[in-house]
């Protein structure tokens, strides 16, 4: 059985979408960015951190072959990390820097996979990462206030969710999209299907 270390609802609807059974435990860790970090070096960090917290704390099933994923995304503009937005403030502001510019989203994966059925034991661990990139159209500050005012932006990396309404905003992308909703999903079966023949 597959454990999602998440509470993201997209990341759910994706796991779903794609046919794939899970749990959801979600990680509860602090999403900080590292000073000087690079932007995939911090995704998968976080992707780490969060399948080894609840890796970490769940029971020993000794009647189920559990693996747990952690996967964390990020935007990059010009070379700047943005997470989720403090507040609508931020939101804002980022915003402001994604108006009328390419930016790139990476989302790190981490697949925890016990080496024994029972969970017992040593375990797999295998962290990748995905990167999109992403072009937003110019915003003008109208626009920005009133996709803050609808909440969408709060709990999002760089204040937007590409399948909301931010949609209309957005001509092109290289690469998956579904990176940039919160899980590159056709990357995270490959995982999967690897650690099983593994």
């Amino acid at each position: 059985m597959l454990i999602l270390a998440s509470a993201s609802p997209r990341r759910q609807e994706l796991l779903r979408n794609a046919g794939l059974d899970f749990l959801v435990q979600p990680a509860n860790v602090v999403e900080e960015i590292l000073p000087g970090e690079a932007p995939e070096t911090c995704a998968e960090r976080l992707a780490r951190s969060k399948a080894y917290a609840v890796f970490n704390q769940r029971p020993l099933d000794q009647s189920r072959y559990q693996q747990v994923l952690g996967a964390d995304t990020i935007v990059v503009v010009n070379g700047k990390i943005l997470g989720k937005p403090a507040d609508q403030l931020d939101a804002t502001r980022m915003l402001r820097l994604l108006s009328g510019r390419d930016h790139l989203v990476t989302t790190g994966v981490c697949l925890l996979t016990p080496t024994h059925p029972s969970g017992q034991g040593s375990h797999r661990e295998d962290v990748r990462h995905e990167t999109t990139r992403v072009t937003m159209s110019k915003l003008t500050d109208a626009e920005i206030a009133a996709y803050v005012a609808t909440g969408q932006p709060i709990d999002k990396a760089g204040a937007y969710a590409i399948q909301g309404q931010a949609s209309r905003w957005i001509p092109r992308i290289e690469g998956c999209y579904f990176n940039v909703v919160g899980l590159p999903i056709s990357l995270v079966y490959r995982m999967l299907r690897e650690a099983h023949e593994g």
